[in-house]
């Protein structure tokens, strides 16, 4: 079976397209330091701990599998924190990627698929925001993944290096089969935290801001199961591999979800009322983020297929099986 690496593939979204990528035939080999991810979530290939700012460790690795492609999931990811400290995200998210794209072609690999994100656009010029929206990144986070869009961009230019970006908007939901599914630690992602106060883990939940301009005054998002996503990263790495051009496809439902939308979702789930409590805005976050996905259809054949009860349904019963975990231990 062909390889592919896969950095980060410990992490929520990492391990859930190494599933999808054992599933296609293919061998995922994650790389990762386990800072954010889950030695448990590496399921379906080897995992090989490094850091993708080490090159030589990067050498060794891509001699011994030789992989036809390379996935690209390390990163850090919180925009709070970026904007609170934004050098370990350039260190990170910018120089280790470029240490990556070295290793990768010193070995010979043409092809990456790169994990970008909606963060890239900032405010919403126009709705839903297709891929060639202007992109003025609110914070450092946001901008750390332009900078490697950019960069990427240079390297098919002037060295013919292939790659395919992808932006995605909310990743939200967990495996149907409950074997892998978020998990971060701190937790700062809003599904997660919800469900968290359901089973009693937290006392409310934080509604960021209730003044923006939108439906409920509420911020804005587009959420998407995260199978549908690793779905989405299947079929962009075989287009990579089948010759296609460097390009850039959103990956997006269409359909936004407010956050109290979101909440009165999660009550359905879970069968009763979830505490909640107002606080500000946070600095750094957009108001409305909604993809138009027509040319990730068009070209790669990808929708989003799972709703948002599909996504929460999932979620849940995740977070219950973690909990019980948790007691257990």
């Amino acid at each position: 079976m062909p390889t592919v690496l896969v950095t980060g593939g410990a992490g929520y979204l990492g391990s859930h397209v190494c599933l999808a990528l054992s599933e296609a035939g293919f061998t995922p080999v994650t790389f990762d330091d386990l800072s954010n991810g889950h030695r448990e979530h590496v399921q379906w290939g080897p995992l090989e701990l490094g850091d993708i700012g080490d090159a030589a460790r990067l050498d060794d690795v891509f001699a011994r599998y030789q992989p036809v492609a390379v996935l690209h999931f390390a990163a850090r990811i919180e925009v709070s924190e970026s904007t609170r400290d934004p050098g370990p995200f350039y260190k990170t998210n910018v120089a280790g990627t470029i240490t990556l794209i070295e290793a990768a072609r010193r070995a010979g690999v043409n092809a990456l698929v790169f994990s970008s994100t909606c963060a890239t656009f900032g405010d919403p010029g126009t709705l839903p925001m297709g891929e060639s929206h202007p992109q003025a990144p609110l914070n450092p986070y946001g901008r750390s993944k332009l900078m490697i869009e950019q960069a990427l961009a240079d390297y098919d230019r002037y060295t013919g290096f292939k790659s395919t970006v992808l932006r995605y908007f909310n990743a939200a939901g967990a495996d149907s089969e409950g074997r892998i599914g978020e998990w971060h630690e701190p937790e700062t992602h809003a599904i997660p935290l919800a469900f968290e106060v359901a089973l009693g883990k937290r006392r409310r939940f934080t509604i960021f801001g209730d003044d923006y301009d939108t439906r409920d005054g509420t911020a804005l998002r587009d959420y998407v199961h995260v199978q549908d996503l690793a779905d989405g990263h299947l079929a962009a790495l075989r287009r990579l591999l089948a010759g296609g051009a460097s390009t850039t496809f959103n990956l997006g439902t269409g359909a936004g979800t407010t956050v109290r939308e979101l909440i009165e979702g999660v009550e359905r789930v879970i069968g009763r009322a979830l505490p909640t409590e107002i606080a500000p805005r946070r600095d750094g976050d957009s108001p409305i983020l909604i993809a138009d996905s027509a040319k990730a259809r068009a070209e790669l054949g990808w929708t989003a297929r799972r709703d948002l009860d599909a996504i929460l349904s999932s979620a849940w019963n995740w977070h219950r099986s973690l909990a019980e975990r948790d007691l257990v231990s």
